[in-house]
């Protein structure tokens, strides 16, 4: 019994060490950015979401968020907003790109949330994807719809007129 007890703590150590060692590497920030214009695509993994993809992969696709009756500086103003709310911190923001990180609070895992405004379409591109491991268990699908609520609730008011 005490040798089964042995090994079950030797394991649930490593098992920790292996997870804080996950959470030290994931604040290595990756190359980030546009790519032709576009956020980059998901990896084949299910622990990111990106509005700029194909739509049938349904592991991956989510809507981008409407701009459709709002300014383009006021909408741009919720999404971040939306963001830092939602527990994010703003890295990087050009008015038509945006990087901000999210750390979960127990193992300080770093995920990386992406947008980019689409004029042309009127609509704000975003991706939620995370550093490490293989799943996130949906918290980036979560993310993104979190922020999706956070951004409607701080957009002015939408107007019929086509705004620029």
């Amino acid at each position: 019994m005490r040798k089964l007890m042995i090994t079950l703590l030797t394991l649930f150590v490593l098992i920790l060490m292996g997870i804080f060692s996950m959470g030290i590497y994931s604040h290595k920030t990756p190359e980030l950015g546009l790519i032709d214009g576009k956020l980059s695509p998901c990896p084949d993994k299910p622990n990111c979401v990106c509005s700029e993809g194909d739509t049938a992969d349904v592991q991956h696709s989510i809507q981008p968020l409407s701009t459709e009756g709002i300014d383009y500086a006021a909408a741009w103003a919720s999404l971040i907003d939306a963001v830092k709310v939602s527990g994010g911190s703003v890295l990087q923001n050009s008015g038509t790109y945006l990087h901000a990180t999210f750390t979960s609070p127990l193992f300080r895992f770093v995920d990386d949330f992406e947008a980019r405004l689409d004029a042309d379409k009127r609509t704000i591109h975003m991706r939620s994807a995370s550093r490490v491991g293989h799943s996130d268990f949906g918290v980036n699908r979560k993310r993104a719809e979190r922020i999706r609520l956070e951004y409607d609730k701080h957009s002015p008011p939408r107007t019929s007129q086509v705004i620029r």
